[in-house]
């Protein structure tokens, strides 16, 4: 699981330090292995996925989806569009292919989010626009996690 938000800057050539925060998060096993980073499908940012995670992801796309049914393999396709196979080098960069950066557009400031087993990469400033203000995560809140299950289960 991955924690925290952190601020990294791309280079010139493309690459982005991976910070060593979120470095220290990745299990033991997968040190050195490779990430998939791919297009988010509801926002402007990228998501970064160790490969059990990733392998996770492909698993629950194969057991939900029939690649043979022409709508199911539509939505493949776009779900796997512009993956990439990251490295991280010696100075714990990677670099982010030209059409995944030109997609959440072409900032220097970056911003890592973890989240569960991903991790979001958006534009500093798209990150700081899409924040919910207090009031609407109260109310998002309530409204998909404070349901009444609780009082229904103590009246039984």
């Amino acid at each position: 699981m991955f924690v925290g938000d952190y601020v990294s800057k791309l280079d010139n050539k493309c690459r982005v330090i991976f910070p060593s925060q979120l470095k220290r998060q990745v299990p033991e096993e997968e040190q050195g292995a490779a990430f998939i980073l791919k297009r988010d499908v509801y926002e402007k940012c990228l998501v970064l996925y160790t490969m059990s995670e990733w392998n996770r992801y492909t698993e629950f796309l194969r057991n939900k989806l029939n690649p043979f049914n022409r709508r199911h393999a539509l939505l493949l396709r776009e779900l796997y569009r512009g993956s990439a196979e990251v490295y991280l080098d010696n100075n714990s960069r990677f670099l982010i292919p030209k059409a995944l950066l030109e997609y959440i557009g072409d900032e220097k400031e970056l911003i890592f989010a973890g989240q569960e087993g991903k991790v979001e990469i958006w534009c500093k400033t798209l990150y700081i626009e899409r924040a919910l203000r207090g009031e609407d995560v109260e109310q998002l809140t309530e409204e998909l996690l404070g349901g009444d299950d609780k009082k229904s289960e103590e009246s039984k």
